[in-house]
């Protein structure tokens, strides 16, 4: 690879990482039956965690660590709502969304003094050090949240169908009554396959959190609806969407390396920065109609 396309490499693998955590997440929870809106929520609240606990700790995976911490308790949270106390999934995943962006700002306002960032953190120290192409690609390639970030969508589709557990949440999710009517514990397979959801979509907010080597607030500017974009697009496949969320991160990086080119046009500036979410949108339209020829919506239901 020449050095242009080494760096252009980097940078779609970087960007497309918070991407492909928070769609495998997504798969988790969708797998098991329960829509899961709330993934933007579970990243901005993750990164949080990460930063606040490096900082107090001085330890990056500290900081990783309780990412994946509060990201598994609080899509855990929101499947009880949905499961225990009723409350549709949409609703609950907005609130999640909601509790998320808020709480962050108020904790940064009450630990840090500060309603827009904290105070920078190292993160995590993987690779050569330089700023040519390859150093670039080695230090995303290197990087352990990225490594198990490929972990996760590589041993997704194992796990699903190759494991009791992965086979019980696929059956949650595509009849929890006849689940259930086998003696499938619906409710515990579908809490248990949201803290799963939750630990991954972490590693995605963690990732971008020592990526900036600070948290910024609202610094998921809409990461985890993209990544539902590539669920649906996907057909819930762990491949297909990790694929779908290289095509996103392949575009940002476009986005940016053509911004000092479009930064003396104001409107060729703009059209640049659409670029993503136009082609989140086109995706999303592709979708609507292959679904239309082959619906499927996941049951819902309770244990016996």
């Amino acid at each position: 690879m020449s050095p242009p396309a080494l760096v252009m490499a980097a940078e779609t693998l970087r960007i497309a990482a918070p991407y492909a955590c928070a769609a495998i997440g997504g798969i988790w929870a969708e797998r098991a039956g329960v829509v899961q809106i709330g993934l933007e929520g579970v990243l901005l609240a993750s990164a949080f965690a990460s930063v606040a606990v490096a900082l107090a700790t001085g330890s990056a995976a500290a900081g990783l660590a309780a990412a994946i911490a509060a990201g598994a308790a609080l899509s855990l949270g929101h499947a009880l709502l949905v499961e225990r106390a009723g409350v549709h999934a949409v609703i609950s995943g907005i609130a999640l969304n909601l509790l998320a962006y808020a709480g962050t700002r108020l904790l940064l306002r009450g630990l840090y003094d500060s309603s827009s960032g904290s105070p920078a953190i190292e993160g995590f120290r993987a690779g050569p050090t330089g700023k040519t192409g390859a150093a670039l690609l080695a230090r995303v390639l290197l990087d352990p949240i990225a490594l198990a970030a490929a972990l996760a969508v590589a041993a997704t589709p194992l796990l699903l169908a190759r494991t009791r557990f992965g086979l019980r949440v696929r059956a949650a999710g595509e009849d929890a009554v006849a689940a259930a009517a086998a003696g499938v514990p619906v409710t515990r397979v579908r809490c248990a396959a949201l803290a799963l959801s939750g630990a991954i979509c972490a590693l995605g907010g963690a990732h971008l959190a020592y990526d900036q080597h600070r948290f910024d607030a609202g610094m998921s500017s809409g990461r985890g609806f993209i990544a539902l974009a590539a669920v649906v697009v996907s057909g819930l496949r762990a491949g297909r969407a990790a694929l779908a969320c290289l095509v996103f991160g392949a575009l940002e990086a476009l986005q940016i390396a053509l911004q000092p080119a479009a930064r003396g046009a104001s409107r060729a500036g703009d059209l640049v920065q659409l670029l993503p979410y136009v082609a989140t949108l086109a995706a999303l339209a592709l979708a609507s109609r292959r679904a239309a020829a082959r619906p499927r919506a996941p049951a819902k239901g309770a244990d016996p």
